[in-house]
């Protein structure tokens, strides 16, 4: 495919001395990998642990019971001492550990307790069923898995052969039991062992972390990321933001996502800055929490920006940005705050488009290449767009670094997710105008966009025919006011079927889905509108909700 005339780069050119050649191609490739030598995740770790050992790092603020407060130092000391039992209790490098935790201080020590012996962390949507959980547990081919009490008896069923199950004492800082008849090893035994992980050479390539992620097939792509990607999303993270020592963040978006490990976890940790973490996001909580520890920003979405602002709001506060994913006006005049415009996903690591510090754009921008990045934007024949026009949107960068290692135990959708000219395609429309800023235009993957969460609309599907209830079925977004978007399903009932269709429909989904991927509504049709390809016409079916 030939270039856009929307392709761009905030890379800069290297020095006129410099073998250009293929460049960015060559030269920016080098560059990156150059950038990682000699650090991992482990090794950022030990340097702020000892550049910054009694700065506040992570600050647990649950819903109940008492808060606790890490240093640098003591939360390193943490981490070491449960790598040290995780090892000693049979974990190798490269072996898969699942972590299906809410957010928690353990998540975090599980996390970085696998880099540190180089295991790769499998960090799982807590929201799963059991189909989804035996799913990952097969595909990643775990060999333990850490959780709480409260999912202890799905993943144990779940992942019966792993050779070790750890499980906390609380579910996200609520006390609670492990059911009776499950084998496991208590998290604190392994914290509080004593044991010291095996010295380990820093190694930027090694695989790091796992996260499954919807696409349009009916099961989800397994996203690996190496040591020298989480550093990339650390140090670009804090770039694009302007991060500083003194700053202090709020994480209410879920540790297991993209967002928090990248956007806000580790940047903190690039720059030394303070971590307060809440099990969830919470309207009641929100400004308490951001007042007290004077939180200086906040990376959230829609939802969170609409439940905050039609609430009361604070006569003060310590907020320098929020960053929503858009640039909003409305809410920088509300609170005399900065709003960010960026646009990512779990393959990019962190932003490939983000909005300028100093120049954030027009009202919903999302800004401009990253650096680090090349996008480009392309109509369905493969011609560029000009300034104005909308197109599919492509991104290029270096694998292992600014883009994903691979597809985990899938090679063919690794191979068929880049072009020969290592050119990704998002399945995102991105609208441009006249001066160039950015905006998100729509998906063109059949995918729903749930909240903060992307849900396939084919994984839905699949459940609906599974069930033996319906002859044919096609899913939808329908507009919601807080979560943009809920699926909803049109079926066409198997012959003989009887009774009411949509509750046993809804009720087989929720049985086999996770609660945000189970249709709101299930209309009961005659027919599908068709295409002229006489394929289902999703368009048609929007249209029909958007008039009701």
């Amino acid at each position: 495919m030939s270039e856009t005339a929307i392709s761009t780069s905030n890379q800069p050119a290297p020095d006129s001395g410099a073998d250009s050649g293929d460049w960015p191609a060559q030269w920016g490739r080098q560059a990156k990998l150059d950038m990682q030598v000699g650090r991992d995740v482990p090794w950022l770790l030990k340097s702020q642990a000892e550049r910054y050992p009694d700065t506040p790092w992570l600050i647990w603020e649950p819903f109940s019971g008492e808060g606790r407060t890490w240093t640098y130092s003591e939360f390193r000391r943490d981490v070491r001492a449960f790598a040290g039992g995780l090892h000693t209790r049979g974990i190798r490098t490269g072996d898969r550990v699942l972590v299906h935790l809410d957010n928690s201080p353990e998540f975090m020590i599980s996390w970085f307790a696998c880099a540190e012996i180089g295991a790769v962390a499998v960090s799982t949507n807590t929201r799963s069923v059991a189909r989804d959980m035996a799913y990952f547990a097969e595909h990643a081919e775990v060999v333990a898995a850490i959780t709480s009490p409260g999912f202890a008896q799905l993943v144990h069923e779940a992942a019966p052969r792993v050779s070790l199950l750890v499980i906390t004492d609380n579910d996200a800082g609520e006390p609670s039991q492990v059911p009776d008849g499950i084998g496991f090893q208590r998290f604190e035994d392994l914290v509080s062992g004593g044991l010291e992980p095996p010295d380990r050479p820093t190694a930027p390539m090694a695989d790091l972390g796992i996260q499954f992620t919807s696409g349009t097939t009916s099961r989800p792509k397994a996203v690996l990321w190496t040591h020298a990607n989480v550093m990339w999303g650390a140090e670009m993270s804090a770039a694009h933001m302007r991060l500083r020592a003194g700053d202090v963040t709020l994480v209410i978006l879920p540790l297991f996502h993209t967002n928090a490990q990248t956007y806000s976890m580790m940047p903190t940790m690039w720059t030394g800055g303070t971590m307060v973490l809440q099990p969830r996001f919470s309207v009641s909580r929100f400004w308490e929490v951001s007042l007290r520890h004077q939180v200086t920003w906040c990376s959230m979405i829609g939802f969170c920006v609409k439940a905050l602002l039609a609430g009361d709001l604070p006569a003060s506060h310590n907020y320098r940005f929020w960053a929503p994913a858009a640039r909003l006006p409305e809410v920088e005049e509300a609170l005399g705050l900065q709003t960010f415009g960026w646009w990512g996903m779990t393959e990019t690591v962190t932003q490939g488009i983000v909005s300028s510090y100093e120049f954030p754009g027009p009202r919903m921008s999302i800004g401009r290449a990253a650096p680090g990045y090349e996008i480009s934007i392309r109509h369905p024949d493969g011609q560029p767009v000009t300034p104005g026009e909308t197109g599919e949107l492509f991104i290029r960068g270096t694998r292992g670094v600014t883009m994903f290692k691979e597809y985990f135990g899938n090679p063919e959708a690794t191979a068929a997710a880049f072009d020969a000219d290592g050119w990704f395609a998002t399945g995102d429309s991105i609208i441009t105008d006249a001066e160039g800023n950015l905006y998100f235009g729509d998906r063109l993957k059949d995918m729903l966009k749930v909240g903060a969460e992307n849900v396939a609309a084919s994984e839905i599907e699949t459940v609906i025919l599974a069930s033996g209830l319906a002859y044919e079925c096609a899913v939808v977004g329908k507009p919601h006011p807080m979560l943009d978007e809920v699926p909803v399903a049109f079926v066409i009932p198997t012959p003989g079927v009887s009774g009411d269709i949509a509750a046993q429909i809804i009720a087989a989904c929720a049985a086999d889905l996770a609660d945000f991927k189970v249709p709101r509504e299930v209309f009961v049709v005659d027919e599908l509108p068709r295409s002229t390809l006489e394929k289902i016409s999703k368009n048609e079916l929007r249209k029909r909700l958007t008039s009701t």
